[in-house]
């Protein structure tokens, strides 16, 4: 008991209420305060100043984040002939047509992430009641529904994330590990940030990025001074 109160104050002396935090700062900080055992993820959530309700300003994407997010992607190729070896030479982890579809149905899913040529829309288009509740389904807006297999895998192989604003209009979106450098945190970071700057809707008016909070898996959430945002690592 004493030790878990010693913690907690050590804790609550890292973290006063209210403040603030540089992105180095809050990295720095989310290192210090971890007590469990594993390699937790960090992770933001940004508020955009969108109205969520509106369709002409829904945002969702993806980035290949430059320093990956620290764990391995299971990647899983709906082609048939020329494209299904492009796949497999590229390294995806499950490539298939008909069979990959009865595995799905049977509920046999081992992978992270779904791509698909348009040719195999037919199928995956059957499949939706199960790829979608679990953010599976390939579309063309993600680059998972593509002819170029190869670029597709070697991204979703290499730290791509899929982003996209929530009912509240926030995007929630692992950038890393806690192991990682503060250095590579800040520029997976900086490479969100700029892709959210593209896809900012011409009918979105004022602020666009309004809020961004920093967690670990299992650590407090550390509000981010968004004037840190534009200082240099």
């Amino acid at each position: 008991m004493a030790k878990l109160s010693k913690r907690l104050k050590f804790i609550r002396e890292k973290l006063p209420f209210g403040k603030v935090y540089s992105i180095l700062e809050a990295v720095a900080v989310l290192k210090e305060v971890s007590t469990v055992k594993f390699n937790e993820s960090i992770d933001v959530s940004i508020n955009l100043g969108i109205d969520p309700r509106k369709s002409d300003q829904a945002i969702r994407g993806v980035v290949v984040l430059p320093n990956g997010i620290g764990r391995t992607t299971r990647v899983a190729v709906f082609a048939q002939a020329a494209n299904a070896e492009a796949a497999k030479a590229a390294g995806a982890d499950i490539v298939g047509f008909d069979d990959l579809a009865e595995a799905i149905k049977s509920g046999k899913m081992d992978f992270d992430v779904l791509i698909a040529t348009p040719d195999a829309m037919r199928l995956v288009g059957q499949l939706g009641q199960i790829l979608g509740p679990r953010g599976l389904m390939p579309n063309p807006k993600t680059g998972t529904v593509t002819t170029d297999v190869t670029t597709a895998v070697f991204n979703a192989k290499s730290g791509q994330v899929r982003y996209r604003a929530d009912k509240g209009g926030i995007v929630h979106c692992t950038i890393g590990k806690l192991d990682f450098g503060a250095s590579q945190l800040r520029e997976n970071l900086d490479t969100l940030l700029s892709a959210l700057k593209k896809a900012k809707p011409s009918t979105a008016k004022g602020i666009f990025l309004k809020k961004l909070t920093l967690s670990s898996t299992m650590g407090p959430g550390l509000l981010i001074n968004m004037a840190s945002l534009s200082e240099t690592s």
